[in-house]
């Protein structure tokens, strides 16, 4: 079998991270795997083998004749048996190169997130249809993820399946401390976009500090709002108990080192990061967005629903306060169980045998 994978471009994001380690154990199982970035970018990414840029131009992308054509001659010369297309413009610029260039091959698409979140008008919505009504299967990253999928996409009813996102096996984890020693430090890892509500983490983090003066907070991640969320924490006065980071090679050791994980996210498919956080065996709080509420549970860390400033803080409180170690554990044996990516790319391997026996070619 032969799987071409379409990322964005070469970025320190989560749909391009798990794109590679599911490349990785793809080859690993046999198969030849190919991964194309649309635009060009600086980030190393964890792929085995080489990543190569059609050089899709950021300023033309409905009307990207030339990147479109380049897809279609790799598609022709590759002749993969799927083609995946892994969330950003990655399905749009396929389905432009299939209908113009006229190439068979399936397109299954990945919804690493919640689609309608982000379709703001009809035409939205109608366009996407469009593109929708031109792929053979959608993986979806957790059940919020597919049901809000088909309230948007009923067609395609029959042809989704919900694949969680999976870590890699780590032997050891390097240790570091966070600084200074002898306080409490919480621990922030994600891009600096609109989703990651930036924002809201500063105002509970402000409540925090006016009963525990010397909680660190740490910001791992880069990002279009970076420099915003930076000039904010100055105007509240705050900088002396914010860290950050940019983006890190090994954020498993900041997780590890933290009493706890935050995540009080607007919009998310399944946070990678929380299952990070519980393979290190650090505490997590998070909003009740997306597919969270599938891997947190008073079970396994604590979920608050989303815009709940006061709930937030206060779980971070009684987490930091009084640490729930049988959470820990049961998150900790949960993420062996379910949710390694050894497995799980036998699962991505199972729909692509659906799609190649079922495979419905369209003009």
């Amino acid at each position: 079998m032969k799987i071409l994978h379409l990322i964005q471009k070469p970025q320190n994001r989560g749909a391009e991270m798990f794109t590679c380690q599911l490349s990785n154990h793809l080859v690993e199982l046999g198969y030849q795997v190919k991964i194309i970035a649309l635009f060009e970018g600086e980030a190393i990414l964890p792929f085995n083998g080489e990543i190569t840029s059609i050089k899709a131009s950021a300023n033309n992308r409905f009307y990207d004749v030339p990147a479109w054509k380049e897809l279609a001659s790799i598609v022709k010369e590759f002749n993969p048996d799927i083609i995946q297309a892994n969330a950003g413009d990655t399905l749009k610029y396929a389905v432009y190169s299939k209908k113009l260039f006229g190439w068979k091959n399936p397109i299954v698409s990945r919804n690493a997130s919640e689609v309608g979140r982000y379709l703001k008008s009809p035409i939205q919505k109608s366009f996407n249809s469009l593109f929708y009504k031109n792929v053979e299967f959608v993986i979806s990253v957790s059940q919020a993820s597919e049901k809000d999928f088909l309230n948007h996409f009923p067609f395609l009813s029959g042809r989704t399946k919900v694949i969680p996102v999976g870590l890699d096996t780590i032997s050891t984890i390097k240790e570091i401390s966070l600084k200074p020693d002898g306080v409490e430090h919480i621990v922030h890892v994600g891009g600096f976009s609109f989703e990651k509500n930036h924002l809201g983490l500063l105002r509970i983090f402000q409540s925090v500090l006016k009963s525990k003066p010397n909680v660190h907070l740490h910001l791992i991640g880069d990002g279009p709002l970076k420099v915003e969320i930076e000039e904010e924490v100055e105007k509240l006065g705050i900088q002396q108990n914010i860290y950050f980071y940019g983006f890190v090679n090994n954020p498993l050791s900041y997780i590890k080192a933290a009493d706890v994980l935050v995540l009080p996210s607007i919009i998310e498919g399944l946070p990678g990061v929380l299952l990070e956080a519980m393979l290190c065996k650090t505490h997590v709080v998070a909003y009740n967005v997306g597919g969270i509420s599938e891997i947190v549970s008073s079970q396994t860390g604590n979920l608050v629903e989303k815009d709940d400033e006061a709930g937030f803080l206060k779980a971070v409180f009684e987490t930091l306060e009084n640490p729930n170690v049988e959470q820990i554990d049961a998150a900790h044996k949960m993420v062996l169980k379910d949710f390694m990516n050894k497995e799980i790319a036998l699962r991505f391997v199972e729909v692509y045998a659906r799609v190649i026996g079922n495979s419905l070619i369209r003009d």
